[in-house]
């Protein structure tokens, strides 16, 4: 038994009751076969410059059954690994959703693939997401989540480590722009593969289902700040190759496997891979890239945002980057369909409606403030010399949260507090932001003053799983965040005209630095939340231990203290 016709993967992906998708990424042409309790699926691969993909979707399974599987290539079996270090760990299995189960859900952003041994975590500390499958690989009894949400930078396609600038390396010139940073489709792919294929967290991925939302380092740090940088970008002879390299990689890579079997039904790309029925490999180069380009240019034409229905959970994954309006007089994080779409989901009737969107829907209050101050300010309320200083600074420290588009954050926390006072179905116990982003974690929430009871209205940051911030950036981080913009932030931003929030919000824990990743839990007595870090216990860097290092317990209207 041999993977060496398996590149990559297999990474299960969407999940429910009775199905599982499985991606693989493979050598060559070829049909890849999944076993599982004595059935089979199968599914040719498809072509991306160069590149040989499979979504084998497995139907007809049992709801709430657990089932190890195999994967073949060609007859060939790949998986589990015959030999190595992913021989030592449990068979990958197949988890379907148990109707009526409580939801139980890993989250985080963030996360740099650099060596796990003591010179990977000096530099980059210890990976999170490491620990937590060490922890279900080796250990009995432990309670697994359902699945895990990655909300942003799973790669970092600017800020590449040695591994990868040796590839570039092999392939062109630094000395040429971009540099160090990706270029293309090729340098996306080797990417990828360095960011999914250390042994234990290989199985974590063929074993956990993942979803999966995009974040600026995917693309570039800064990534759609405003119009004047993207201006700027796109007068470089090297971006257009990048982000249509991006969008199309992300397709692949993270965003057909968010889809259930019925969304991906509605997608054309897809689509056309299924209806293929010769015997070449079908090549869809062309059409992602034509895709890619199309959703650069106008985000409209194409949805990265995506739901998932959960027992008695609603999960919406916004995208908060490709869908923004950038041009003056139109600036918003969201473009009109996609606002349109998610006032559709924002709906009651679920005991808890979670929004995932990378960007921290609630900055600590006063650094809100300030990014709505200099949102007005680049728009040029104090003239134009200030708007270019407003820009620049802008640009700088990133102020391009949900508070620097200041149209959207009003329309959506709109929307949070007509669900939570019963205007869109019952009122669910929380309405809650997931997030990441920030390089710390923390959790606010909205102060409610009304008698009548209500949802809570909560922001849950998990960031990063692996990538911290230098110690000095930290203080840093905390003194403007949570020192400097509190008392100023607010005055500054009247100082433009910015309209309050429709409501108020304060800090209940955090933040914290740590590398993390969180787990959040559908309980009786309320959301349950706990956030886990990596331990290295003596000289045993390969092999570090889950430790929780904070938790939150947000009960139920009426129960809060």
């Amino acid at each position: 038994m041999s993977d060496s016709a398996l590149v990559l993967g297999p990474l299960i992906r969407y999940v429910d009751e009775t199905s599982a998708s499985i991606w693989v990424e493979t050598a060559d042409t070829g049909t890849v076969t999944v076993e599982a309790g004595g059935r089979s699926w199968r599914a040719p691969t498809f072509r991306v410059h160069g590149h040989h993909y499979a979504l084998v979707v497995c139907e007809g399974l049992e709801p709430g059954s657990i089932t190890p599987y195999d994967v073949a290539v060609d007859g060939q079996p790949v998986w589990p690994p015959a030999e190595g270090d992913g021989a030592s760990y449990p068979p990958s299995v197949i988890a379907t959703l148990k109707p009526g189960k409580p939801l139980r859900m890993a989250y985080g952003s963030c996360r740099t693939s650099v060596g796990h041994d003591e010179a990977g975590n000096q530099t980059h500390g210890v990976d999170a997401l490491r620990a937590l499958a060490l922890k279900m690989a080796t250990e009995d009894g432990v309670r697994w989540p359902d699945l895990v949400l990655f909300l942003g930078d799973q790669v970092y396609a600017d800020e590449t480590t040695e591994e990868m600038q040796e590839f570039i390396r092999q392939r062109r010139d630094v000395d040429e722009p971009p540099g160090e940073e990706l270029k293309d489709y090729e340098e996306y792919a080797h990417l990828y593969k360095l960011a999914w294929s250390d042994p234990v967290n290989r199985w974590l991925l063929s074993t956990l289902p993942s979803l999966m939302i995009f974040d600026d380092h995917d693309v570039r740090d800064d990534w759609n700040t405003s119009w004047s940088w993207r201006q700027d970008i796109e007068q470089t002879e090297w971006w257009q190759e990048r982000i249509v390299s991006g969008l199309a990689s992300y397709w692949v890579y993270q965003h057909v496997g968010n889809l259930s079997p019925d969304e991906r039904a509605k997608d054309e790309d897809w689509q056309r891979i299924v209806a293929h029925d010769g015997d070449d490999e079908l090549d869809v180069s062309d059409a992602l890239d034509g895709l890619a380009d199309r959703s650069n240019q106008d985000p409209e034409t194409y949805r990265w945002s995506f739901v998932r229905e959960f027992p008695d959970v609603r999960l919406v994954v916004v995208d908060s980057r490709a869908a923004r309006v950038l041009k003056p007089g139109e600036r918003s994080l969201l473009d009109p369909t996609e606002l349109a779409w998610l006032d559709e989901q924002m709906r009651g009737d679920v005991k808890h409606l979670l929004v995932g969107t990378s960007l921290p829907f609630l900055l600590p209050p006063g650094l809100h403030y300030l990014e709505a101050w200099n949102e007005a300010v680049a728009a040029g309320a104090w003239g134009g010399a200030a708007a270019a200083a407003g820009e620049q600074l802008r640009q700088a420290v990133d102020l391009e949260h949900w508070g620097a588009f200041q149209a959207a954050f009003q329309s959506v926390a709109r929307m949070a507090i007509e669900v939570a006072n019963g205007l869109r179905g019952r009122p669910p116990q929380t309405v809650t932001f997931l997030s990441g982003d920030v390089h710390h974690s923390y959790v606010s929430e909205v102060t409610r003053t009304s008698d009548v009871p209500s949802s809570r209205i909560v922001q849950a940051v998990c960031s990063p799983i692996r990538n911290p911030l230098p110690i000095k950036m930290r203080f840093a981080t905390a003194a403007l965040a949570y020192a400097i913009a509190g008392p100023m932030g607010k005055l500054v931003a009247r100082s433009v005209k910015v309209a309050d929030a429709p409501f108020r919000w304060h800090n209940l824990i955090g933040p914290w630095f740590d590398n993390n990743i969180a787990l959040l839990e559908d309980r009786e007595d309320g959301l349950f939340l706990e956030w886990y870090t990596g331990v290295v216990d003596g000289d045993d860097h390969a092999h570090p231990r889950l430790q929780s290092i904070n938790h939150v317990l947000v009960e139920p209207p009426g129960a809060a203290g």
